[in-house]
């Protein structure tokens, strides 16, 4: 590999605390570049050069959001060679990002959602396992990696507050319900396997994020939702349901972790087309 694309993605990581998921994307963009200019003189590059590269991408028929990332790795990796003066000028500087149609987040209904958290039933571990698991994810809106990778010590249980190591590890606080504080508790209280995991597997091992998708679509099958269910739709639903109830957009941003405040203004949108949607039925000139 690119021996500046080496000491680019080492300053993400250790500088940037980038995730080991955007690292990975990150070098596989630098490294499809690469392969297409057929050598590795950076000084060469310029910006017609990347202007056939991107003609390249788009006679593959990529999706704009693909093609946006590629260009975001591109002006930032050749951004980081200028500051460190391997080159003079950034040729990605001029490069124009694709416009993005915003994808709005699918999320339940309250009724909806009641019904999944509630779902398992059985006096069984596992379901113990699961009502928690369904439970903080709902209550405290986290990621799935979030959810995986809770410490006990991570979970005061008194306080009802977690800790939680967000992207770029970025660790935040957040409360957590009642009701989720008294599941986690009920399946600590039942579960033989000794470890510092919260949620642990059968085989007592930290639980990864598929079996946790796996673990909804069992209880899916339960019950009559005539939709998909993925993990991060607990979190789409915790902040459609805080917006609709009233809470204000800056705590939403702080209890989902996130950065800019543009990236919890997405939910706002269905919030409006339920707003909306209730005008254009309740008001007589609708």
């Amino acid at each position: 590999m690119n021996l500046n694309i080496e000491k680019y993605l080492k300053h993400l990581e250790v500088e940037k605390n980038y995730s080991v998921h955007t690292l990975l994307n990150y070098k596989l963009d630098l490294v499809e570049f690469f392969t297409f200019l057929g050598h590795e003189r950076v000084v060469e590059v310029d910006y017609p050069v990347l202007r056939r590269f991107l003609a390249e991408l788009r006679a593959r028929e990529l999706r704009p959001r693909s093609v946006s990332r590629k260009i975001s790795a591109l002006r930032s990796f050749f951004r980081y060679l200028q500051r460190e003066g391997v080159i003079q000028k950034n040729p990605a500087a001029l490069v124009v990002t694709p416009k993005l149609d915003k994808v709005l987040p699918h999320f339940l209904t309250e009724e909806d959602t009641l019904k999944l958290v509630e779902s398992p039933v059985s006096d069984t571990c596992a379901d113990s396992r699961d009502r928690a698991l369904f439970e903080t994810m709902y209550s405290a809106g986290i990621r799935v990696s979030e959810l995986v990778g809770l410490n006990q010590e991570d979970v005061d249980l008194i306080s009802n507050m977690i800790k939680v190591a967000g992207k770029g590890k970025k660790e935040r606080i957040v409360p957590i319900g009642e009701k989720a504080v008294a599941a986690i508790r009920d399946y600590l209280s039942m579960r033989k396997h000794k470890s510092n995991a919260v949620f642990l597997n059968k085989s007592g091992s930290r639980l990864s994020g598929r079996s946790v998708r796996n673990i909804i679509n069992k209880h899916l099958l339960t019950l009559a939702l005539q939709q998909k269910v993925h993990p991060h739709m607990f979190r789409h639903s915790f902040a459609t349901h805080l917006l609709n109830r009233g809470a204000d957009l800056r705590s939403v941003q702080e209890l989902l972790g996130h950065v800019n405040l543009s990236t919890t203004q997405i939910y706002t949108h269905l919030t409006t087309e339920r707003l909306k949607n209730v005008y254009n039925k309740a008001h007589p000139r609708a």
